[in-house]
């Protein structure tokens, strides 16, 4: 009888942990429901263009896919021409969200060379007014086009 109500107790336990963890799990789909969504340079599923978004901003929140500095469809000739492009093109993605380049909180590029590094730097540096976003430097080899950079970022409005 003792084993019995010892189980009872630990069952009902459980029962209330799983109960609680539901109802946390519940409340967290409902703050995820009242996300504001939106999207820049969006394709739609029946289009013929990339299947991806330029951007998605959920609330505060702006997500930017990966972006190349081509220009009419070419890499420049300069390593800092294109690093200028694709910066051009992060800016102005988050200027139609109505953020600026201080706004970024995370940066991501991706670049067929590293020899690159210091040229990409020094035209990056001229972007920003305010501290830098945590960043990442990835060497990846190829790249789409033939470009030398592709840049993925992150930025939440700033109050």
């Amino acid at each position: 009888m003792k084993n019995l109500s010892r189980n009872l107790v630990r069952a009902s336990s459980r029962s209330r942990t799983i109960c609680a963890l539901v109802a946390l799990f519940l409340g967290a789909g409902q703050l995820v429901a009242a996300q504001e969504r939106s999207y820049i340079d969006s394709s739609s599923p029946g289009g013929n263009g990339s299947p991806f978004s330029g951007a998605v901003m959920t609330d505060d929140t702006l997500y930017i896919s990966g972006m190349l500095g081509l220009k009419n469809g070419e890499v420049p000739a300069e390593v800092d021409d294109e690093a200028r492009n694709v910066l051009d093109a992060i800016k102005a993605t988050l200027e139609a969200a109505g953020m600026t380049m201080d706004d970024l909180v995370y940066v991501q590029i991706f670049c067929s060379d590293v020899s690159h590094y210091a040229s990409f730097n020094e035209v990056y540096r001229t972007y920003f007014t305010q501290e830098f976003p945590a960043r990442a430097f990835v060497g990846a080899g190829t790249l789409l086009f033939d470009a030398r950079f592709e840049i993925q970022a992150i930025a939440v409005k700033r109050p």
